[in-house]
């Protein structure tokens, strides 16, 4: 009986701790699809626009961008003399590729000690949680998904001096960030 239970507890934890499926879902520009093929993101997304009214679309715009929908994506390495690695571009990490710094303020702001950088959940209430801030400090629309993602990539102070402004590359990127929000929205009209 003993061995019987010990037995099941390791069945037990070894079903629950796995790596989770970090993968991207099959098909990125169909919100219906995404959200038929993973129900816990909207789910998730769900919950964040309720807390933080961020709307669902703006938030899959902008992990989109982040990173693809990879729960696990970190930057790439660095090299020195195209060789040696030097490590990563930065702390980025997880489907919100929050750096270390902004995740902790998050986690001291909301209490979350739990929450983690690969659970989308977590990641999408702590861009919430950003995005609510960012309204709050510069007076950029939740809806304003090109503008929160400017504010977001060069955090609020950068944003505040303009840095995004001698960035055209940056400037492309966020208008390509409003123009999946913007097919999103229309998809995620039609598959409610």
């Amino acid at each position: 009986m003993n061995r019987l239970l010990k037995l099941a507890i390791v069945g037990l934890v070894a079903s629950c701790g796995g790596g989770g499926n970090y993968s991207a879902p099959r098909n990125l520009d169909n919100a219906c699809l995404l959200a038929r093929e993973r129900p816990v993101y909207m789910n998730a997304m769900r919950a964040t626009e309720r807390r933080w009214g961020v709307p669902v679309h703006v938030q899959m715009a902008t992990i989109h961008q982040e990173s693809k929908f990879i729960g696990d994506a970190r930057t790439p390495h660095q090299y020195a003399l195209g060789v040696i690695p030097i490590g990563r571009q930065s702390s980025a990490f997880g489907y919100s590729q929050a750096l270390d710094g902004t995740w902790d303020e998050y986690v001291r702001d909301t209490g979350n000690r739990r929450a983690r950088r690969d659970n989308i959940r977590d990641a999408t209430d702590f861009m919430g949680w950003y995005m609510n801030g960012t309204t709050a400090r510069l007076g950029i629309s939740k809806w304003d998904a090109g503008g929160q993602y400017l504010a977001y990539h060069e955090g609020r102070s950068g944003f505040a001096r303009g840095s995004h402004m001698s960035k055209p590359w940056l400037l492309r990127v966020a208008g390509n960030v409003n123009q999946r929000s913007a097919m999103y929205q229309a998809q995620l009209t039609t598959c409610r």
